[in-house]
């Protein structure tokens, strides 16, 4: 029997071969556009969790771009990274093909479907915790499950006059928020999603609100539409920097 001859490229006229490393939080969303784009797209997940550490999260992501051939040896014509700024964990991070991100602070923004509108709604509505499906799925979204969970393991661990003054001290910066805005892509049913931010935003006292996200930005991405405006195109061997010069958040060099 002959050994099946794999393809050295597309078979596509046009047709790439990405790699997207990517936020589990985007889960849902990431899928929806790999499977709509005529491009080639695998898909690596990386822990939610990571962003509690940037530092942890600027190794993990340097280990996930050192790989840039599929599973067959073929070479992927660029690696897509599924995060924004992130508290600084992108930068610093290169790889031996093009990287491609987009130009956001953070996951909300590709949500939004614009970096421009992230800012609009950051400027005019002060004090938002955004909530999507992937959030909810991935981690305790602040509300009544979260502080029944951390005072439980407070009271194990310190006791129960102990676990009062931490749960204080760990609240505190609830403070600084009164708003739970739900980011809703009209492709997704999220009637559930909804419901469980709803009752955060009741448990907190905080306003609850629905947002129309979009999926033009990520799609974008999956498709190859690399426009300077919205991402940034970093070359093989260059590394992410911070741009605070403009409203672009990340340059390369």
């Amino acid at each position: 029997m002959m050994p099946e001859l794999l393809p050295d490229k597309c078979p596509l006229e046009g047709q790439k071969r990405l790699k997207l490393v990517c936020c589990e939080a985007l889960r849902r969303e990431a899928y929806l556009c790999a499977a709509r784009s005529r491009n080639i797209v695998d898909i690596q997940f990386l822990r939610r969790s990571l962003h509690d550490t940037p530092e942890m999260l600027n190794e993990t992501l340097a280990k996930a771009l050192a790989g840039t051939k599929d599973s067959e040896g073929n070479e992927y014509d660029a690696i897509l990274l599924g995060y924004g700024l992130c508290s600084n964990s992108v930068l610093g991070i290169k790889a031996d093909v093009p990287l491609v991100i987009t130009r956001a602070h953070d996951c909300a923004a590709i949500l939004l479907g614009s970096r421009h509108r992230y800012q609009q709604l950051f400027d005019s509505e002060k004090g938002i915790f955004w909530y999507s499906p992937g959030w909810i799925e991935t981690c305790l979204m602040p509300g009544q499950d979260k502080h029944e969970k951390m005072r439980q393991e407070y009271a194990e661990k310190y006791g129960e006059d102990n676990a009062d003054y931490l749960m204080e001290m760990e609240q505190s910066w609830i403070q600084e928020y009164s708003k739970a805005f739900f980011v809703k892509w009209p492709e997704f049913e999220t009637l559930e999603f909804e419901e469980y931010t709803k009752k955060c935003a009741e448990y907190l006292g905080w306003e609850y609100r629905k947002i129309e996200g979009s999926s033009e930005l990520m799609q974008k991405m999956f498709d190859g539409k690399w426009d300077r405006e919205d991402f940034l195109v970093v070359p093989s061997g260059e590394v992410i920097h911070e741009s605070v010069c403009d409203d672009k958040i990340m340059g390369c060099g």
